[in-house]
């Protein structure tokens, strides 16, 4: 790497660790590479900047040494198979709930499934498994819910080239879409989860959405709203994955257990080893085309 370059890399890190940033080389590469519209690791091959980039560079140093998001700085995050566009009005995902994916995945849920991603936000479990089913060729209904405009608006650009369809909607409304009751085979949500009066990173506590993040003394407002609509509209033995706070599966937990219409609950953790999302089945018997993981016969696209 070229000494102006890798000495300019090297100050700006020692910046963000000033600034308490924890992943300050990382990120001090992650911009230089954005700027210089390349791979973080292509940075020693990288011809010698001009002074173009280096103004644009301590722009974005500087932005981020007062705790903009890094995401909010490159517009992008990677999340899984996709990468997703992001910025101001809309919550960064974050890689733990990437593990819900990986759960989703390896679920049998036909052939056709009707999945729904409730509190979308960005889109990202939507789009996310839209992709690793396309990557497949695999078909599916997937639907993305949520009542801020804002984050619809990037999940409308991150959802565009797929199959999934987004609904404006507040989640924590009574009787929402019926017509959904019984038909779903998959809810997955990473709703707020938040409890109030929690002391944040100012990444967060300054530029993600608060309706996005808090819910409630507990926490668990929006995530016992979830849980209501998929007792509703999963049918039987389909199946449930929410992401709680890591100091609530066992509230998450108890909410699912005493709709008493779900079993095999299960607590599931992130790579990280903290306790991260809780997974259940709907009750009442499954068809065995769903057990073998075939197509449902009843459903019209059905050949």
């Amino acid at each position: 790497m070229m000494t102006r370059l890798r000495q300019t890399i090297d100050d700006a890190a020692a910046l963000f660790a000033e600034a308490g940033i924890d992943s300050a080389r990382c990120d001090a590469e992650l911009l230089a590479a954005h700027v210089a519209g390349t791979d973080r690791g292509r940075l020693r091959m990288l011809e010698p900047p001009g002074d173009e980039f280096f103004g644009r560079y301590h722009e974005l140093v500087a932005a981020r040494a007062q705790r903009v998001p890094l995401q909010h700085l490159t517009g992008t995050v990677s999340f899984g198979p996709v990468a997703l566009q992001v910025g101001p009005g809309v919550f960064i995902p974050r890689p733990e709930t990437e593990s819900i994916v990986a759960w989703a995945a390896g679920q049998a849920i036909g052939a056709r499934p009707v999945i729904v991603d409730v509190c979308t936000g960005s889109g990202a479990l939507a789009v996310a498994l839209a992709q690793h089913r396309a990557e497949r060729g695999l078909q599916a209904r997937i639907l993305g819910i949520d009542d801020c405009e804002s984050a619809l608006d990037y999940a409308r650009r991150n959802a565009e080239g797929t199959n999934v369809e987004l609904l404006r909607a507040d989640v924590t409304t009574p009787g929402l879409l019926p017509e959904l009751d019984g038909h779903v085979d998959l809810v997955v949500s990473n709703p707020p989860y938040i409890p109030d009066g929690a002391v944040l990173e100012p990444e967060v506590a300054h530029h993600d959405p608060h309706h996005a993040l808090f819910a409630g003394p507990d926490g668990m407002t929006v995530i016992s709203a979830v849980v209501g609509l998929a007792g509703r509209w999963l049918r039987p033995g389909g199946r449930l994955a929410v992401e709680h706070d890591e100091t609530t599966s066992s509230l998450t937990i108890d909410v699912v257990n005493r709709t008493e219409l779900f079993h095999d609950v299960r607590a599931h953790e992130d790579l990280a080893g903290r306790p991260r999302f809780v997974t259940a089945r709907r009750r009442g018997r499954a068809s065995s085309w769903e057990e073998s993981g075939a197509t449902d016969p009843r459903r019209d696209d059905a050949e």
